[in-house]
């Protein structure tokens, strides 16, 4: 039974198995979690920037894949968040590992000299996308996702640290920054599901323009969103 603050709109019930503190269908009639779904912008417009500037600039494809998969990542958020649907939450949930999987290929081929493949990463990263996907499309269970992203996460973050530390020193400003700004936004993600009860409860106290300030869930999405593009400039 959805929380007493929510409303009915145009997508109907939700089928989602995730339902976040933002009120559904609070501001428009049209788009169940609105301040949840606009700030997927910071994840479609950077990156989409981004592509066509790796494309001029002639640079490797695999740069211009990481750059599409956040604007993927971007794309299926705003839909589930605007729908609160099942099918859209898999084209938010599944792209996230996808676009890990691309970041954490480009990090362990920095290093090479001219433009090759590295087929068996390439093959191994394919396999875990392929077997997560097939294991949570039958699990459906949300903290086996986030399982399986944090483990990809950790991977790029490993990587990075030891990438600015003891190979490129000159890039640890824009890799600590995009790991602080990154963090703040997972550091919002859980006080906005540990403490959504309160939460609520402020916003009904707050005007409207005020109480947009207290969904972190949108904060995470503009500071991953930010931390990203950051990434991939690293």
């Amino acid at each position: 039974m959805p929380p007493a603050a929510d409303r009915e709109g145009y997508w109907g019930t939700p089928t989602s198995t995730l339902e976040w503190c933002e009120e559904n269908y609070a501001v428009s009639y049209y788009i169940a979690e609105f301040w949840n779904t606009v700030s997927n912008l910071i994840f479609i417009l950077p990156p989409i920037y981004g592509a066509i500037q790796t494309y001029k600039d002639g640079l490797e494809k695999r740069y211009l894949a990481a750059y599409l998969c956040l604007t993927a990542v971007g794309l299926g958020s705003w839909c589930f968040h605007m729908t609160l649907k099942y099918e859209m939450q898999l084209l938010d949930e599944l792209p996230m590992i996808y676009s890990c999987c691309v970041f954490v290929y480009c990090l362990y081929e920095c290093f090479k000299y001219k433009n090759t493949v590295n087929y068996a990463l390439l093959f191994l990263l394919i396999t875990y996308s392929v077997v997560v996907s097939i294991v949570y499309l039958d699990l459906k269970e949300p903290v086996f996702h986030q399982i399986m992203y944090g483990t990809l996460v950790s991977i790029i973050v490993l990587r990075s640290v030891y990438i600015v530390l003891w190979v490129y020193p000159w890039l640890r400003g824009l890799g600590y920054t995009s790991l602080t700004v990154f963090l703040m936004g997972f550091f919002l993600w859980n006080v906005d599901n540990i403490f959504c009860d309160k939460l609520r409860a402020l916003r009904e106290k707050l005007p409207p323009v005020v109480g947009a300030v207290t969904q972190f869930h949108a904060w995470w999405h503009i500071l991953t969103g930010l931390g990203s593009y950051l990434h991939i400039l690293l």
